[in-house]
């Protein structure tokens, strides 16, 4: 073992006692005293107006929770705004496309400003206002993210749906969250095919009885979909001429953030409300601290946007915490099983987030996938669900 290593080494294992000390410390002081320590910790974003009543909780009929009710802010302004005096140049994102002869691309917290603002004017002159509900059926490329943030920046509350979701489930979540807008792309790349999402969304709006007043397509692939000009706008269209510039909508605490829908796979899928400031507090901190993150490292959860840990994994909480996170297209074992530790060495990722359907997938085709990469970047690796 190399001096170097060794050394490395040896400074992991001293920062994860002192994490461990500091963790026990942070259990025993939210187990005393709730209240203080989430007004601490609730200090780490910013506030356009102060909370001055940290929650107010009964489980008992009618239930309620609510945090930090009565204070204002913008989870957009958090997750962008508030670093570009330092991060401007830095890296909010790397996009990292599908097939291989694409370059990835740095997408800066600059850069992720001015799309997020261009966007914002568009949907509001598509007549998008606060409160009202989006629908964002998207790949994952970077117009899904700026599309979440968007709404966020406007008041708006999106509802993502995976985009590998059937016509009929798309159907019945704008059905249910009454979604009169919808964000999509042509089609989709998935394991070197291609997925028309734009013609899934055509059939869904004929299901549904929610008339839809807009679809934004994002021109990905270049694909020839079905147009309605009445109703269908093209996304690098309608932004082109935007002004990148658009003010954040102060939100209360308990204003919606977005609605996401289980899965389905035990009944019918349920919409899950989640506001602003509690779940911003919560993904920031626990983004810290679960992963050990510390600025300047390199980022990575797997999951699409369309399930929970993307929203708060892969979006909100790295977001809100000024870091840089891979953001891949593709299936993480596509076009070989490989294909995941080739972008660790490749971006020099130091935290890795993955789900345990990867990890068996990965176990079932075998080591010499994993031995062919360095992986040396890598300090800490997890799981969930």
């Amino acid at each position: 073992m190399s001096n170097e290593l060794y050394r490395t080494k040896l400074e992991w294992k001293e920062r994860a006692l002192v994490n461990s000390d500091e963790r026990a410390m942070m259990i025993r002081k939210s187990s005393e005293n709730p209240d203080a320590f989430w007004a601490e910790k609730a200090m780490r974003i910013q506030w356009v107006k102060p909370f001055t009543k940290v929650k107010n909780v009964s489980f008992k009929s009618p239930v309620h929770i609510k945090w930090f009710e009565d204070g204002e802010l913008n989870a957009c302004y958090n997750c962008i705004d508030r670093h570009l005096d330092k991060k401007a140049t830095q890296a909010a994102f790397i996009w990292v496309p599908e097939n291989k002869n694409e370059k990835p691309l740095n997408i800066t917290y600059q850069e992720l400003s001015d799309k997020v603002g261009s966007l914002c004017n568009a949907m509001k002159k598509a007549g998008v206002k606060k409160g009202e509900r989006v629908t964002i059926y998207m790949p994952m490329i970077p117009e899904a993210i700026y599309a979440m943030l968007a709404c966020a920046r406007m008041g708006a509350v999106h509802s993502v749906v995976f985009g590998g979701f059937s016509p009929t489930s798309l159907a019945g979540r704008i059905h249910d969250c009454n979604s009169h807008y919808i964000i999509t792309a042509d089609e989709a790349y998935r394991a070197g095919k291609t997925i028309s999402l734009k013609e899934n969304v055509d059939a869904a709006i004929k299901i549904t009885d929610i008339p839809v007043k807009n679809v934004i397509v994002v021109k990905r692939t270049g694909g020839v979909v079905p147009w309605d000009k009445n109703r269908d706008l093209w996304y690098h269209e309608i932004t082109k001429s935007e002004s990148p510039k658009y003010s954040p909508e102060i939100m209360n605490a308990e204003d919606p953030l977005f609605v996401l829908y289980t899965s389905g796979s035990t009944g019918k899928p349920k919409g899950i409300m989640h506001t602003t400031g509690g779940y911003l507090v919560y993904t920031s901190l626990t983004h810290e601290i679960v992963f050990d993150y510390h600025p300047g490292e390199i980022y990575w959860c797997t999951a699409d946007i369309g399930w929970v840990t993307g929203h708060s994994y892969l979006v909100y909480g790295p977001l809100a915490n000024g870091a840089t996170s891979i953001l891949y297209e593709g299936q993480p074992t596509y076009p070989n099983p490989s294909r995941i530790w080739e972008i660790v060495d490749e971006h020099k990722v130091n935290i890795l987030y993955t789900a345990p359907t990867l990890i068996r997938a990965l176990m079932r085709d075998g080591d010499d996938w994993v031995k062919k990469t360095s992986r040396k970047s890598l300090r800490v690796l997890g799981t969930v669900g």
